[in-house]
């Protein structure tokens, strides 16, 4: 029975992942859009407003990290963005995978290794779909390419 559970787990946190993965330059932006959304709605703006308030922060955060992202020249302004946007990420992943794990495995040591493997894997991804996004480095062309 435990290791149809582990298959089991292994197969949903897989499932987990590639969601994870998929949305995980997006953890950022979604923090600060629910987080000043949540303020608008706080001081008065109502549902409506807040929740336009929220996907206009969100929007910006998104925009202007990539557009940082993808303009900088200094190499360490690109990591503090990339660290940014994979911070909660890393973080998102460790709390969906430990969600998934604490149902599924008895033991608490391994809750705790699956889940930070989940964490690491979630916030690598989000590190290289931000690398993913820069344009390349000025006479950085690809071999074979035009000089």
């Amino acid at each position: 029975m435990i290791f149809l559970n582990i298959l089991l787990l292994v197969g949903i946190i897989g499932t987990l992942c590639w969601l994870l993965f998929a949305f995980a330059v997006y953890a950022l932006p979604l923090f600060v859009g629910v987080t000043v959304g949540m303020w608008a709605y706080g001081s008065g703006a109502g549902v409506v407003g807040g929740v336009i308030v929220g996907v206009l922060a969100a929007g910006a955060v998104a925009i202007i990290g990539q557009l940082i992202f993808a303009f900088a020249r200094p190499l360490w302004i690109r990591l503090i963005v990339a660290l940014l946007f994979a911070g909660p990420a890393a973080i998102a992943g460790y709390a969906a995978t430990h969600g998934i794990a604490k149902h599924l495995m008895p033991s608490d040591g391994w809750q705790m290794a699956f889940s930070f493997v989940g964490a690491v894997a979630v916030g690598i991804t989000a590190l290289f779909r931000m690398a993913g996004t820069a344009p390349p480095e000025p006479g950085m062309e690809r071999a074979g390419g035009a000089q």
